[in-house]
């Protein structure tokens, strides 16, 4: 059975057909991009209907007898009861509500809200769009009779049918884990009620002849893609945000406070974190700061192994999530000098950005116990910072075979769902240079501080 996998992301969607044992026909490998609105305020939004021709298109791809796919988590979309929407999609990086998470810290205990749902009460999620869209935009609140996520509609639109994936409602904040249904307190809070949300159902639907089943969470796809889903395995992922993740079936989906506990379906679930500035905070980087082509670059970062010698940056260019979840923070560079480069810059923000993923690596369960780390995403295309990556951790790295882990999960998915067995994968390992390792630990150490000092631990109550 050939499966046509859908990867759905904020600025672009990509797809491919895969075959029965998960390998990826690479010639059929499409790419179509589109605008994410971001303005200064926090906006991060995409067009629907952007969103839905770019599907329509990868759709029409031949000779598929299902679909799967992964879509961007956490990201909400009003709409009235045909499905016609009545707001753009507002994505997990939308961070406009962040004051309206800080009402609902205060309002709610977020230790037992995260023990109940996985998620902090934080911007990311629905409650805190929620509130700040029926604080700030009542009449529309009022209008809207289903909020759903982007995957949810797309597969509304194009079946008929309403559901969301148990993968998908874990991530919106309001669904509850042991009962793997939308939490009640939570919808009442947020002033809507279940007839407000989707029915949820892994159940596939029918559209134009294939089987489509309903999107999974891009993250879910990762672990899934990169094969990472047994004990004693973990997936980080590195594209335009970036996390680490492990997979339990079984003992109670909870995570440490800091830390998510999302589903892959209703009897898998995921423990990790994940970071907001990643990929596109170097993209930034190569943008703003005017870098040299890839290839000098590479060369360039290659040559500089280790901590950089007296910069240290703080890589908060969006609202940071785990393991702090501070939404107040700002980016810094601390010790920039007359003879420091664009080079020395991107060099100190990298570094900066994997330190933060070890620090979730320091908490995900069994972390103390030796960890088989499978990589996906853009790092495969930079050995220099795959070997940063490694030394920054101090763990062994695998490279990924298949470097598109979250359209290959996509697959497996749906290919779970028919029955098929799918092969294993492996790659190419990294081993972290034990001096390098020091160091970085070192330097962990000395961006804790500098944290501290810049920014101390206090939340003030919003205006």
């Amino acid at each position: 059975m050939n499966v046509l996998a859908l990867d759905l992301g904020t600025s672009s969607a990509r797809s491919a057909l895969f075959d029965g044992r998960g390998q990826r026909v690479t010639a059929s490998t499409k790419q179509l991009t589109y605008p994410l609105r971001t303005a200064a305020d926090g906006q991060a939004e995409v067009d629907p209907a952007v969103l839905l021709r770019a599907v329509r298109s990868l759709l029409a791809t031949p000779g598929a007898e299902a679909v799967g796919i992964s879509c961007f988590w956490h990201s909400l979309l009003g709409c009235d009861e045909r499905g016609t929407p009545l707001t753009p999609i507002f994505t997990w990086a939308d961070s406009r509500c962040a004051a309206d998470a800080m009402r609902l810290r205060q309002r709610l205990s977020e230790e037992s809200t995260h023990a109940r749902t996985g998620c902090m009460l934080r911007a990311s999620f629905w409650p805190a769009k929620l509130a700040w869209l029926k604080r700030t935009q009542p009449a529309l609140f009022r209008r809207v009779t289903r909020w759903v996520g982007p995957g949810e509609w797309l597969l509304w639109r194009l079946s008929g049918e309403l559901r969301a994936a148990h993968g998908m409602a874990t991530a919106t904040g309001l669904y509850d884990q042991t009962t793997r249904t939308w939490d009640p307190e939570l919808l009442r809070v947020c002033g809507i009620t279940s007839a407000n949300v989707p029915p949820i159902s892994d159940d596939p639907v029918r559209v134009d002849g294939l089987t489509v089943f309903p999107a999974i969470g891009d993250g879910a796809a990762n672990n899934l893609g990169a094969g990472a889903t047994s004990p004693g395995c973990a997936a980080i992922n590195f594209g335009t945000s970036a996390a680490i993740r492990i997979v339990r079936a079984r003992g109670p989906a909870r995570a440490p406070f800091g830390l998510f506990c999302y589903r892959i379906d209703e009897r898998r679930f995921l423990i990790g974190g994940a970071i907001s500035n990643a990929g596109g905070l170097r993209a930034w980087c190569v943008d703003r700061l005017r870098l040299p082509a890839a290839a000098t670059l590479e060369r360039e970062l290659a040559a500089r192994p280790g901590p950089h010698p007296y910069l240290r940056a703080l890589p908060f260019w969006l609202a940071e999530r785990a393991p702090s979840w501070r939404e107040d923070l700002s980016g810094a560079l601390i010790g920039i000098r007359q003879a420091t480069t664009a080079v020395d810059l991107l060099h100190a923000i990298t570094e900066a950005t994997y330190q933060r993923l070890a620090l979730i690596a320091e908490r995900v369960p069994g972390a103390r116990s030796p960890l088989r780390i499978l990589v996906g995403g853009g790092l495969h295309h930079s050995p220099a910072s795959f070997q940063r990556l490694a030394d920054c951790l101090g763990r062994p790295l695998i490279a990924a075979d298949e470097p598109e882990t979250s359209l290959r999960g996509a697959a497996v998915f749906a290919l779970e769902r028919v029955g098929s067995a799918v092969a294993a994968t492996g790659g190419r390992a990294v081993q972290p240079r034990a001096a390098h390792a020091a160091a970085y630990r070192q330097q962990r150490r000395e961006l804790a501080r500098l944290e501290a000092t810049l920014f101390p631990q206090a939340e003030e109550a919003p205006p």
